[in-house]
């Protein structure tokens, strides 16, 4: 009989890693509400490797619709880059009120693994991110991370590298 790990229990995104064989790491981090109610994660604790956590940003193309822009939580999403990436002459963000219906996810937790998995919107990952050994998305929970290799986010979620950052 196998042993019992003392581990938290896997979300679906660190089931699909688990499927696909791809190695990771979970992390959890505080979170708290800001002014609106909305989970927001603690980064202070991260200090100087705060740039290795990347957020999933849900926009809307006019051209092609849903899509996810993936990019440190210390940058800022250029739009225009976004639309050229894409194949779009125009993109904005998804509105919060949509954001759950359409991917699923809450803020705070929208992961492009996830994304990918339920919905094969296409994800955008920022060209920078190959210069790091290993990078954290969410894992689809509030607080939640995994730690993987850029290349192994870009294989499961079919991502194209490309200038996303302002």
């Amino acid at each position: 009989m196998a042993k019992k790990k003392n581990k938290i229990e896997k979300t679906l995104v660190e089931k699909i890693l688990d499927r696909n064989k791809i190695p990771y790491h979970q992390a959890e981090f505080a979170t708290h509400k800001d002014s609106g109610g909305v989970a927001q994660m603690d980064t202070s604790i991260l200090n100087e490797n705060e740039h290795l956590v990347y957020k999933t940003l849900v926009c809307s193309g006019n051209k092609t619709g849903v899509l996810v822009g993936v990019i440190p939580v210390t940058e800022h999403l250029s739009m225009k880059k976004l639309a050229k990436a894409s194949g779009n002459k125009k993109c904005e963000l998804l509105p919060l009120k949509d954001l759950e219906k359409t991917t699923g996810y809450v803020h705070g937790a929208n992961t492009p693994i996830g994304i990918y998995f339920n919905h094969h919107f296409p994800i955008y990952l920022d060209q920078d991110m190959k210069k790091e050994t290993e990078i954290a998305v969410s894992s689809g929970k509030v607080g939640r991370s995994v730690y993987l290799k850029p290349n192994d986010l870009q294989l499961v979620t079919h991502g194209t590298f490309c200038d996303l950052l302002e």
